[in-house]
């Protein structure tokens, strides 16, 4: 892939945004570390650093527009330029429809939904500000193309997500910006608890019988902002292991 690139990643505090700043921060990219777990952040940087890459971090609430926008803006004064925004972070919160009062919706659409379109606006246009090409990941989700119960409000952010993929491509691409998807399957991380009996019948839902592990979405995500990929563009990419096909 093309190297020297500044890239924000955010969620880069654990799981899918660790693992996807160390891939490519090896690859020679120049990474800012976002999450609102400040200390986590700083772990991953310096864990970039140890092995000879570059990183910085940011603390962020991504479900504050001031937030991504200032973030946007240090990534540039930190490092000169802007390449690429993984747009990663998210929570999950669930309970029945009938139980889901309107703060607990909007707790999830305003991380993992609004935090989207505010860091494809802001980067877009510093991007085109700068006059600099790049490329948006966007991480969705297996349930943003499929139902699930209790997830009313998640299924309806990840939805979204695909769709804010797909609309964003279309428009930024005169500009020279790519605008991709990911969607996880049930992924290995401690969000999923510690309910060994709910890990395993998660796990058979996949084709190998086992969670996927972090660093399988991370190596995608690492394609996406490559040269490699330059032909997609608006899709956004299962890394389900077969969950879709086989539900």
């Amino acid at each position: 892939m093309d190297e020297n690139k500044v890239i924000i990643i955010t969620g880069g505090a654990s799981g899918i945004g660790r693992e996807a700043a160390y891939l490519l921060a090896e690859a020679g990219n120049a990474i800012v570390v976002a999450d609102f777990n400040e200390e986590g952040a700083k772990e991953t940087a310096s864990n970039i650093e140890a092995q000879g890459g570059k990183a910085a971090t940011f603390k962020v609430d991504v479900s504050k527009a001031e937030e991504v926008e200032a973030m946007v803006d240090f990534a540039v004064d930190t490092f000169g330029t802007l390449n690429g925004i993984f747009n990663n972070a998210g929570i999950g919160l669930v309970k029945p429809l009938l139980e889901m009062d309107p703060a607990s919706y909007h707790k999830v659409i305003d991380v993992d939904q609004h935090s989207v379109y505010y860091g494809i606006y802001y980067g877009a246009k510093k991007m085109v500000e700068l006059g600099a090409k790049g490329t948006i990941v966007n991480t969705a989700s297996i349930y943003g193309s499929m139902a699930a119960k209790g997830s009313f409000n998640y299924n309806a952010a990840k939805a979204a997500v695909v769709m804010m993929s797909r609309s964003g491509a279309l428009e930024l691409a005169e500009h020279g910006i790519r605008v991709v998807g990911v969607a996880p399957g049930f992924i290995d991380t401690p969000i999923l608890g510690e309910d060994e009996e709910m890990k395993k019948a998660l796990s058979a839902l996949h084709m190998h019988n086992k969670l996927i592990q972090p660093e399988k979405v991370a190596s995608v995500v690492k394609f996406l902002f490559s040269e490699e990929a330059a032909a997609i563009n608006g899709s956004t990419v299962a890394v389900d292991d077969g969950f879709l096909s086989f539900k």
